[in-house]
């Protein structure tokens, strides 16, 4: 008997009209295609975030290794020899190694310092383009997914008019579907536009430390290049080295 007034409770519970999927299908095609492009915008953002925290970490991780490694080397292609093969910081010290040997066939004449100076801004920004890479459509995607979710609001209650209209009535049965359909793309595209805004700031912000890391390294690099070896950054816990006579650049050793 208990069984039987469960059942029949149950069967006669009224069935929820309004629901998420239920607003989809009355919005139709366009609710969808609304739904479908937030949707892609979500998990373009999320894969950019994700993918560049890791590039990030991996040049954040190749930075603490320079410090620990290069400068203890005999000379900079040796000190290049210690660092990951596709590490950033090798690829400043490439490019400088390259750029001395290329300033000796030049026909016109130019400064060495300009040249090596020129090559390893050069080095610098293909680093941080590449890191920077992804960040513009985290920015898109917080300044247009608030649009694209207000054009679904807009037709919600473009829907909701029409259906007042034909009805002649503002019941709320008549109107609760539209409605609710329109405050769901508002609330969708806040949050597909809240999170890209969020992530694009917190790069950006990661990649402008890892800039001035990038920066630093060059500059100590050109020094030494430019002083054939005389002139290299102190290491932390260690005194200041006594000058000693200019080497070439390539073999010059590095004072300990």
């Amino acid at each position: 008997m208990l069984i039987e007034m469960l059942a029949a409770a149950g069967a006669e519970a009224p069935k929820n009209a309004f629901g998420f999927m239920e607003a989809l299908e009355q919005g139709g095609l366009i609710a969808y295609f609304t739904v479908g492009i937030l949707g892609i915008m979500s998990f373009g953002s999320f894969y950019i975030l994700f993918t560049k925290l890791f590039e990030q970490q991996k040049v954040m991780s190749q930075s603490a290794k320079m410090k620990e490694t290069f400068w203890r080397a005999g000379n900079l292609k040796d000190g290049a020899a210690k660092l990951e093969k596709n590490s950033a910081y090798r690829q400043i010290v490439d490019d400088g190694l390259r750029a001395a040997d290329e300033h000796s066939k030049l026909t016109d004449p130019v400064e060495a310092h300009d040249w090596l100076h020129g090559s390893l801004n050069r080095s610098e920004a293909a680093i941080n383009a590449k890191l920077a890479g992804g960040l513009p459509f985290l920015a898109t995607v917080g300044a247009t997914s608030p649009f694209i979710g207000l054009f679904g609001t807009v037709i919600g209650i473009y829907r909701a008019l029409i259906k007042i209209g034909i009805s002649g009535s503002a019941s709320i049965d008549q109107v609760a579907g539209p409605v609710g359909e329109a405050l769901i793309m508002t609330a969708l595209g806040l949050g597909v536009a809240v999170p890209a805004v969020l992530a694009y700031n917190w790069l950006q912000a990661r990649n402008k430390v890892i800039a001035a890391q990038l920066s630093a390294f060059s500059t100590d690099v050109l020094g030494y290049m430019a002083s054939n070896g005389a002139v290299i950054p102190v290491q932390p816990g260690k005194p200041v080295p006594a000058a000693k006579p200019a080497a070439p650049i390539a073999g010059a050793p590095i004072k300990k």
